[in-house]
């Protein structure tokens, strides 16, 4: 996974409540098994007509949001299953930044195992940036997560809280497997005391 720098990012507003998973990225799209690719069916039944032709009116086939990285929702976005394959897209699609009110506990957790950093903020602040971002094409914003602050056009601050232990993790780039391997020397020891004639290849 890679360590989270400071990011600059056209901001693209996804203006929906309670956006589930499986119109993150729908059921039929699955079948991958790479964590690559989902990208191209992100918001598929919002995106594309059922002949395939882009829907005009939906924010992502809209010009100036084109090369957008940070993506701005409503309450409870994530909600529905707990396909890890939402954060794939998102991630795979370009996103890197997620900011809303509130998102589903399951899809929060995936968004950070994945480098994705979903920002909390309070309601009336993303109505703010909604409203921001709408009435200035190319609104874009730099988040600095070591500092916890989202740095607007005009020279304005947003701090946001988060969890330590994810903060480190999305610093530092640590996955599940990377965290694992921060202590492969007490596993192998475990494992010799176990298996002393078959040590066990954490690393396969």
């Amino acid at each position: 996974m890679k360590p989270f720098k400071p990011h600059k990012g056209i901001v693209v507003p996804l203006d929906r409540i309670n956006v589930d998973t499986d119109q993150i990225i729908p059921k039929q799209f699955l079948k991958l098994i790479e964590r690559t690719g989902f990208g191209q069916y992100l918001f598929h039944d919002w995106r594309f007509h059922a002949d395939g032709s882009p829907r005009t009116d939906f924010v992502l086939n809209q010009q100036r949001y084109h090369c957008g990285t940070v993506l701005l929702a409503r309450a409870n976005f994530g909600c529905g299953s707990s396909r890890e394959h939402a954060a794939w897209a998102l991630l795979d699609y370009g996103f890197r930044v997620l900011i809303a009110p509130s998102y589903a506990d399951i899809f929060y957790s995936n968004c950070f195992k994945n480098g994705i950093l979903p920002i909390t903020l309070d309601a009336a602040v993303v109505h703010e940036l909604f409203e921001e971002v709408v009435g200035n094409e190319g609104y874009s914003v730099q988040v600095e997560l070591a500092n916890q602050a989202i740095r607007k056009p005009n020279g304005g601050e947003i701090h946001f809280e988060i969890d330590q232990f994810r903060k480190k993790c999305l610093v530092e780039g640590l996955d599940d497997i990377s965290l694992t391997l921060q202590h492969e020397e007490k596993i192998r020891a475990h494992e010799k005391k176990l298996h002393p004639f078959q040590l066990i290849d954490i690393k396969r």
